[in-house]
Parts: structure tokens; sequence; C-alpha cells
């Protein structure tokens, strides 16, 4: 069984999947849940959809395949795995496939094992099944650590900052485009600073990124763009937000491009309890954990309703790096806990 799940999670990493490239990876994964006695399809968002059991409650397993670009040559060296994906997120949906052929479903329900596709896009594939499924209890295919379970994320912002305008003369006093850019940057680094006065904990904290900032110029206009992306918590008065960042901006046009709200699960149900008494018959202390990026669990978590953790092997400090690596027995012990949660539910 150890051999055959290696073997899952080391084909899975091979297959260079970025976002909107999934098509080889799922019909790999199609053959292969078949090949461990799941009925799989791919259905019309491109996901990969694993069916076992057919009772009348449904456990949803939700994980990505896409991953971000940049491939990783695959390696095996001192008991890791490393590739692009091992980690975010091909480690945790090896773990839910290969839990699913050693562990069965549990008694009266069925199982649903959802290969979901560019969740590192705009969450197409999650958005695609969000209104035809229902389930009664759902987990999240991303990296917690074996021994954790993760209850929340963050609210996630793009912010597209446009300025065009005649060129003035270098010796004046006028600003550049490029300095009026900058100054917005920096008052809204000021901002931030002020909103988290007194929060210690990330997961509370507004934090903007400057991803790329552009400048150009022909001699008779000059221009400038920026893309900003901003992780917000719960607590963010965003309508006010959004004023104050068009106001700040202009003359510039500041257009918000995406938007995720925060989503942060119960703390006590009965998928919670099961997975605390897996971790713990596995050996482990368990513990919760608050994250500051965003998932698929924003997108499903609110209009599902239900029991509902992130869940997977992995340090997802790892995620989009060049040294992205998991460790082989992290991701024994995740499929071990996940078998023993299928059983307890």
């Amino acid at each position: 069984m150890k051999q055959a799940a290696e073997a899952l999670l080391r084909e899975m990493v091979s297959i260079y999947s970025p976002v909107g490239q999934e098509r080889e990876i799922t019909q790999y994964l199609v053959r292969a849940m078949q090949e461990r006695g799941l009925q799989a399809h791919l259905d019309e968002a491109g996901n990969v959809i694993g069916e076992l059991g057919n009772g009348s409650r449904s456990v949803v397993l939700l994980g990505h395949i896409d991953t971000v670009p940049g491939f990783i040559p695959v390696r095996q060296e001192a008991g890791r795995l490393y590739g692009r994906g091992a980690v975010d997120a091909k480690g945790p949906f090896a773990t839910f496939v290969s839990a699913a052929a050693q562990y069965g479903t549990p008694r009266d329900a069925k199982l649903i094992i959802i290969g979901a596709v560019e969740e590192e896009g705009d969450s197409a594939g999650a958005r695609y099944i969000v209104d035809r499924c229902r389930p009664d209890f759902a987990i999240i295919g991303e990296p917690s650590g074996w021994n954790h379970i993760t209850l929340g994320y963050k609210g996630s912002m793009t912010l597209c900052y446009t300025l065009e305008r005649e060129t003035s003369h270098s010796a004046g006093a006028a600003q550049t485009a490029a300095e009026t850019a900058v100054a917005f940057w920096t008052r809204l680094q000021g901002y931030a600073e002020s909103f988290n006065q007194g929060k210690t904990r990330l997961f509370d904290r507004l934090m903007p990124t400057l991803a790329s900032i552009t400048s150009r110029g022909d001699g008779f206009t000059e221009g400038v763009e920026m893309v900003i992306q901003l992780r917000w918590p719960a607590e963010l008065d965003v309508p006010a937000f959004e004023s104050w960042l068009r106001d700040e901006a202009a003359p510039a046009t500041a257009t918000i491009t995406s938007r995720e709200v925060p989503y942060r699960a119960e703390k006590r149900t009965l998928l919670t309890g099961a997975f605390l008494a897996a971790i713990r018959a596995a050996g482990g202390e368990p513990g919760f954990t608050l994250k500051t990026g965003t998932s698929d669990m924003n997108v499903v978590g609110p209009a599902w309703g239900c029991p509902i953790v992130a869940y997977g092997p992995g340090d997802s400090s790892l995620d989009h790096t060049p040294n992205e690596h998991i460790e082989w027995a992290e991701y024994h012990r995740a499929i071990e806990v996940l078998g023993l949660v299928i059983r307890r539910l």
C-alpha cells in the first residue's frame, strides 16, 4: 500500500500541470482512481471526480491538481519527494485518493473526491461544482501538516492601479506618473499599518503586497500600472476601504479585478472531533491553524454551510517555492489520519 501511495504522488508531481494546463493530469487521475476501485470521470469544467459508496450521507474531499508555473525536476532524497505541487496541493490530493483506496468509504455514506482545476487562477473548478453539490461534510486538500487542521482563510483582493497623462519636464515640480504611483503605494502601506495596530496575529491583519509596477512613456505621454495583492480579515470594512482606495488613487483609476471573502469554519463539529481523535490515535498532538492565504474553502464554505476543514500533509511555507518538497513519513501519517477520519464518520 505504501508503494502504491508513493507511486501515485510521484507520478502526479512528474506531470507538469500549471493553472490552465491540467488535461494530462486529469486523464491520468481518472485511470489511477479507477485502478484503485473508485468510479471516476471528468466533469464539464475539467475537474476529475472519483466516487466510492452509495450511502445517504456524502463526504466531499475537494483538492486541486493545478500548480503555479515553474517546473521543479522531480527527485527523491533523504526521505523527501521534491517537485512542483508536492505540497501545494498534489500531496494532499494523493492523500485523499490513497486513504479512500486503503480504508474504503464510511458506512452509509458516499465518498466524493474532486480534483479541481484552476485553483491557482480564479478557482473555476470549485465555482463549477459549488452549486452542483451539497455534502454533509467537506475536507479541502491543502497543506496543514499531518497533525493540524485548518479552520479558516483570509480574504483576498487584486487591485489594478492605472495612470496615464501628458509628460512633464523632469526639471519641473510635478511628480512623474511613476512617483505618483509610488506615493499612492506608500499611503496604502500607512493605511494598513494604522489598521493593524494592536493586532498580533497575521490572520487579523490587512496585508498589501506590490506584485508588479510598470512605467512607460513615448515623449508625449507617460503612464504607470501597478498590481497590488491584498489579504484582508473579516473585520475590514470593505466598502469604506474600497472608497478610500478610489479617492486616494485619483486621478489614477483603481479597479478591483478579483475578490474572495474570508471564511472561518466552526471549531466544534463531528468532523473536527473525528480529526482530533484520529490524530491522537496516530500518535500526534492535534492543533488548529488559520491561514493568511486563500483556498477553495473561501468559495465552497459559505455556500455549503456544512462542517468543513482543510487538511493535508506538507509545510505550507514551501508553497510556490523552488524548494518545494514533502516528507514521505508525513505523507503516510496523513493517509493514516484521513483513513481513521473516514472510518469514524
